[in-house]
C-alpha cells in the first residue's frame, strides 16, 4: 500500500495532481480543499489511498491524514463511492464533515450536491460511532462545548422521556439557539414532547 508521495509537483488542477517522485509521475485524484492548500507549491507531500478495482488502480491524494481518514470512512458507507466522497470533501472541510456526522446534522450533509436525505442519514448512522471512537477529542469537545445541552438531556431522561426522541428535539433546539439556558431548553422541549 502506498501511504504517501513526496516529490515535485508537475501538474495541478482542481481534479488531480501529478507528482514526480524519483523519475516516476504519479497522477492523484484530489479534492478542492487539497487543491487550494497546494497552491503554487513546487514540491509537496500528499497522503494517499489506493483504490483497486477489477479494471483500474486509482490513487487519491490528500493534503493531510485527517482528510484521508474521513475519505476512507465515507467510502466504507454503502452507496458512497470514491467520487461521492471526493464531492463531500470538496464541499466542506474535514473537521466540518466530522462534526456534522457526530452532531447528526442531516441538513448540512444533505446540502452537498448529489447527496439525498437517505444517503445523509445512512452516512450518519454508519459513521457516528466510528467517528467517536476514532477521534478521542470529539466527545470531550461536545460535552464541554454545550453543557446546557447535556444538562437538559439529563433532566428529561430523569423525567422518563425516551432518549432517542429527546436527543433529536434538544439538538434541534440547540441548533436554532446555541446559547439557550438549561431551564429554557427543558421548558421548550416539554412543550413539544
Amino acid at each position: 500500500m502506498i501511504t504517501h508521495i513526496n516529490g515535485k509537483l508537475i501538474e495541478l488542477n482542481p481534479a488531480y495532481a501529478v507528482i514526480e517522485c524519483n523519475g516516476v509521475g504519479y497522477l492523484l485524484n484530489i479534492t478542492l480543499n487539497t487543491y487550494s492548500k497546494l497552491g503554487d507549491s513546487e514540491s509537496c507531500k500528499l497522503f494517499t489511498h489506493l483504490a483497486v478495482k477489477e479494471d483500474s488502480h486509482t490513487l487519491y491524494g490528500f493534503f493531510d491524514a485527517l482528510e484521508r481518514k474521513i475519505f476512507r470512512m465515507l467510502i466504507s458507507v454503502s452507496g458512497v463511492g470514491a467520487s461521492t466522497a471526493r464531492v463531500i470533501l470538496s464541499s466542506m472541510e474535514s473537521v466540518e464533515i466530522r462534526d456534522a456526522i457526530v452532531n447528526e446534522d442531516v441538513a448540512l450533509i444533505k446540502s452537498v450536491k448529489g447527496i439525498g436525505i437517505k444517503t445523509a442519514q445512512r452516512i450518519i448512522l454508519d459513521l457516528k460511532d466510528k467517528m467517536l471512537k476514532a477521534f478521542d477529542d470529539i466527545e470531550i469537545s461536545l460535552k464541554s462545548g454545550n453543557r446546557n445541552r447535556e444538562e437538559a438531556l439529563s433532566a428529561l431522561e430523569v423525567l422518563g422521556f425516551p432518549m432517542k426522541a429527546v436527543h433529536k428535539l434538544i439538538d434541534k433546539l440547540v441548533e436554532n439557539e446555541p446559547h439557550m439556558e438549561v431551564e429554557e431548553l427543558v421548558k421548550k422541549a416539554l412543550k413539544q414532547l
